[in-house]
């Protein structure tokens, strides 16, 4: 957090950190994220998880993240063969990516196979959550610039919550933090503070989460995304009123 502010004495305003941060697998560097410094092992495994680059918490051996400042590096185990040009984020954008959304969609699904019918959420599980959420997001409380992911049991008890200037980065710390916990997301929902965009429900495929929420609305690609993979699709998620784009069956009274 940085403090902005003038020496007579004026209010003080703090902004939220983004800083670079370098990705590095087995010597191979693999991406930069800009980020909001903290729970950087978080970010690198869920990133790493969401790109199919691992699948689970055994491929990773070791992650150091003294070497270097900004620096991440990741070491698998031995034997996890990786195919580093299969990075998805080089090859699929939400509103840039150059191939239409059925072709996206396709290859997509193609690396993930569509979620279980999973849980039944109730209305008043989904209610609480957007509450419980943002009592818990301390850093935008003092800056008013971060976004936030949470993730809910079944109960609509909130199980972690990150915050990052990055959606997608708040989402991947969640991911990652399930993936070194051994804690299984196919019982639990995710609520996320901005726009439901089509990579953050992929992030979400990947992580096995059947039902994605927003406070804000979904993109069509989105939509369409949830769709195909069986996931439960709410925005707009605003007591007490809340609209459920796909997989209804999922959300009980």
């Amino acid at each position: 957090m940085t403090r902005i502010g003038q020496p007579d004495g004026q209010e003080v305003d703090r902004v939220a950190l983004e800083e670079p941060l370098q990705l590095v697998v087995d010597g191979h560097p693999v991406a930069v994220l800009m980020r909001t410094p903290g729970n950087d092992a978080e970010l690198a495994t869920g990133f790493l998880w969401t790109e199919g680059i691992i699948s689970s918490q055994g491929e990773i051996a070791r992650i150091d993240l003294e070497a270097k400042e900004n620096h991440v590096l990741v070491f698998l185990a031995d034997g996890v063969e990786v195919d580093f040009g299969r990075l998805t984020r080089h090859l699929f954008s939400a509103s840039s990516c150059g191939l239409c959304g059925k072709a996206t969609i396709e290859a997509i699904t193609s690396l993930h196979e569509p979620v279980a019918m999973g849980p039944v959420i109730s209305e008043s599980a989904l209610m609480e959550a957007p509450i419980m959420m943002r009592a818990s997001q301390a850093t935008f409380d003092e800056t008013g610039g971060l976004h936030a992911s949470a993730v809910f049991d079944r109960q609509g008890r909130l199980l972690a919550l990150r915050e990052d200037v990055g959606r997608h980065n708040a989402l991947d710390k969640v991911l990652g933090w399930a993936l070194l916990n051994s804690v299984d997301l196919s019982n639990s929902f995710v609520l996320m503070s901005g726009r439901l965009s089509f990579e953050l429900m992929q992030k979400a495929l990947a992580g096995r989460i059947p039902v994605v929420a927003g406070i804000s609305a979904p993109s069509s690609l989105a939509v369409e995304l949830a769709q195909e993979s069986n996931q439960t699709l709410v925005g707009f998620l605003r007591p007490p009123h809340f609209n459920i784009y796909t997989g209804s069956e999922r959300v009980g009274e």
